[in-house]
Formats: structure tokens, C-alpha cells, sequence
């Protein structure tokens, strides 16, 4: 009786026990996962960004657009405001790719999660799909989920939120006017508050404790200087956590010398 080679297992499949039947599978859930709270956070988000576009005097089709080519709430919100006050289009076009930075981190901390023969030049398609309630969702559940499908949940993740986020648009921007200011506003914000507290169920004690330092250092430095005060804030409160998770919680057990 001869003896074969045992078949190569990646070494990020070894502890993850098999969740999906196929890619397929793995696509439906990820729409499954988005249809929920996620995509009616995400609605409501751009419920309030349409109402906004309507009551600064911008019409349908420029706010609209933005939900399908920049998906980004926040840059789009900076994009609104910019082009109300008559910024120059260099000017809203360095504002935008700064808050546009943040999908540094969220590509270097999440795509190298994908299995290697996923990791070509398609993702530059996918990438369009990578916002911060797909990112949350997807770091929250990666772990459970083989290397090989994780594409396919994403996209079917990211698919949903995109698409729910068009009508959101156009639906907020017909019933600006009969709901108040306050609601309107408060609906924008719905979004970030929904990734931050998904972003806590998130296993590292790094990503709590920044979020923690955040809440703590955010107010102190608007105070001091708002223009500046949430980059100074994500910059302070993301070092001093990882300085402390180094320093005491990964030391203690023993992960570093």
C-alpha cells in the first residue's frame, strides 16, 4: 500500500472550521449579513446626505452620483459643503483624498485576509465595494470564514450596501423639507455610530481601546482645535492604543520578548 503526500491545507484555513459549501454560498451570505441593520443604517445615512443635497440648492443627479461613484459618506458630505461655498475644484479635490486615506488602512488590515489566488488585479473592482460598514462587518467575521470564500462574502457584503445607498440618495433628497433639520442631520450620523459599535465586537483589545481613548480625546481636542481635531484624535488615541497593547496586554501574554 503506498503512502501519499497529505494535501496542502493554507495555514489560515487550519483553525477555521468550514462555514461555506462554496464561493456561491459565501456571496449569499455576505448579502444575507448586508440586507439586515447594516443596509438600513446605511440607508438612513444617505437618506440624510440626499435631504442635505436638496436643502443646499444641488439637484438629484450631482448628489445621486456621488452615492454611485464616490461612495463615501463622509467625503461626500465634504464634497457638498466645499461646492456650496465655492471652494476651487483643486481645493475639494485634496479635501476629498484626504478623508479618502482612511481606506489605507482599512485595504492594508483587510485584503491581505483574502486567499492568495484572489489577491490579483480584480480587487481593484472590488475595492469600490470597501466602506466602513463593510469593512466592520468583514473583520468582525473573517476569522470564521476559510481564506478561499472571504472574497465572495465581501462582495456580496459590499454589493448591498452600495446599492442600498442609490435610492437612500434619491429618497432623501425628495422629502427634504418634511422631516426637520435635526432629524436630518442626526440620520447622517446613524452610520458612523452603527461602525463604531460594530466595530467593538471586533476580538483585539486594541480596536476597544482606541475606541475608548477616542471618545475621551475627541472632545478635548475639538476644543482646542476643530479643524484638525479628529485627525489629531485618530492619530493620538490609535498610537497611545497600541503602545499600551504592546506594552502590557500582548507582553502578558507573552506574544513579544
Amino acid at each position: 500500500m503506498s503512502l501519499t503526500n497529505p494535501p496542502y491545507i493554507d495555514p489560515s484555513e487550519r483553525s477555521v472550521a468550514q462555514r461555506f459549501e462554496n464561493r456561491s454560498d459565501a456571496f449569499w451570505t455576505g448579502i444575507r449579513d448586508a440586507a439586515g441593520a447594516p443596509a438600513l443604517v446605511l440607508f438612513a445615512g444617505m437618506v440624510g446626505f440626499g435631504a442635505m443635497g436638496r436643502t443646499n440648492g444641488l439637484d438629484v443627479w450631482f448628489t445621486s452620483f456621488t452615492s454611485i461613484f464616490m461612495f463615501a459618506l463622509p467625503g461626500q458630505v465634504i464634497l457638498l459643503e466645499m461646492a456650496i461655498t465655492g471652494s476651487s475644484v483643486l481645493a475639494i479635490a485634496l479635501a476629498v483624498t484626504l478623508t479618502a486615506t482612511r481606506f489605507i488602512t482599512m485595504t492594508v488590515t483587510l485584503f491581505p485576509q483574502f486567499h492568495e489566488k484572489d489577491r490579483n488585479r480584480s480587487l481593484y473592482a472590488s475595492v469600490h465595494f470597501l466602506a466602513m460598514t463593510a469593512w466592520a462587518i468583514s473583520m468582525r467575521e473573517f476569522h470564521t470564514i476559510e481564506s478561499r470564500h472571504r472574497l465572495s462574502y465581501f462582495i456580496g457584503l459590499g454589493l448591498v450596501c452600495w446599492l442600498i445607498s442609490i435610492p437612500g440618495t434619491i429618497l432623501g433628497f425628495f422629502l427634504a423639507g418634511m422631516v426637520p433639520t435635526p432629524v436630518t442631520l442626526g440620520l447622517v450620523f446613524i452610520n458612523p455610530l452603527f461602525f463604531l459599535l460594530t466595530f467593538t465586537e471586533v476580538k483585539p483589545w486594541i480596536n476597544r481601546i482606541a475606541i475608548l481613548l477616542g471618545c475621551l480625546l475627541g472632545p478635548a481636542f475639538f476644543l482646542m482645535h476643530r479643524d484638525s481635531s479628529l485627525l489629531t484624535t485618530g492619530l493620538v488615541a490609535g498610537t497611545l492604543a497600541y503602545v499600551i497593547d504592546r506594552k502590557f496586554f500582548r507582553k502578558k501574554a507573552g506574544l513579544i520578548g
